[in-house]
């Protein structure tokens, strides 16, 4: 047996009632990505991306983020050497809806209104909540967009599944004007700001894209996601990036191995 397969049984041998909450299916609709900081009452290393909470320490900042270490099925990947194939695809209904906008301190989020949903492979998921990161976290054979937008999704059953779209510098993009105007520049409760917004004008209007499946890219790094990644990236301007770069300089996990996962890229 390999070192990683050793440690992956000494880990699932000893893994208490906390830790399978955060990796059991069921229990991922208390931890949508990013819908809380992630962090316990306890006094523990604050999880981040530099310095004693990077990345590449958050499997030993706590007992239930082991995972983030361990795991064969992590999140983000780069997107390269897909088998083709037509899996069917992804109709997504959002409405438009009040803004509701937090920075959770590692991102700008959107909570979503109940009623915008997507249904993926004949199951429909809730859309829950949306964010951002920068630079993108999903490469392109090797290379990152300047953001990236994750829509996450629940199941009834509690299953999650991730929509991410590719930000790339262009035209100034006016569905992101609401939100990068009220965005919060400190850590805040969720606030209200007194405007609409469409999430649907931030989707591509081509829709292929990558599947596979993968985790959250924040700790705990829970399994069992359902992701698909669309090719095309929308635009913002490169006054909208450096904005939120002045925010959050750098929040993206850096790409994991692929493992023996399939990478699925559908036309």
């Amino acid at each position: 047996m390999s070192e990683i397969s050793s440690d992956r049984r000494r880990f699932l041998r000893g893994l208490g009632a906390a830790g399978l909450a955060a990796a059991c299916p069921m229990c991922l609709a208390a931890i949508a990505e990013s819908a809380t900081t992630g962090e316990s009452s306890h006094a523990a290393p604050h999880w981040g991306y530099e310095g004693e909470g990077a990345p590449d320490r958050w499997g030993s900042l706590q007992p239930n983020f082991k995972v983030c270490d361990l795991g064969l099925e992590q999140s983000p990947i780069d997107l390269n050497g897909a088998i083709t194939a037509d899996v069917g695809g992804v109709d997504t209904r959002f409405a438009e809806m009040r803004l509701r906008i937090l920075n959770n301190g590692h991102t700008i989020q959107v909570n979503c209104d109940a009623g915008s949903y997507s249904n993926i492979r004949g199951e429909r998921y809730e859309l829950a909540q949306f964010h951002f990161h920068h630079p993108s976290e999903h490469l392109l054979s090797g290379k990152n967009f300047e953001l990236e937008c994750h829509f996450v999704h629940r199941s009834a059953a509690g299953a999650l599944a991730v929509l991410g779209v590719f930000v790339k510098a262009g035209a100034a993009n006016d569905a992101l004007a609401p939100i990068w105007n009220a965005m919060p520049t400190k850590e805040a409760p969720e606030l209200g700001a007194g405007s609409s917004i469409r999430p649907a004008d931030l989707l591509p209007r081509e829709r292929g894209y990558y599947r596979y499946r993968g985790s959250l890219t924040t700790p705990p790094c829970s399994e069992g996601v359902l992701w698909t990644v669309y090719k095309q990236p929308i635009e913002a301007s490169p006054e909208q990036i450096r904005r939120f770069a002045a925010l959050f300089p750098v929040n993206a996990r850096p790409a994991m191995p692929l493992h023996r996962r399939y990478l699925i890229e559908a036309p």
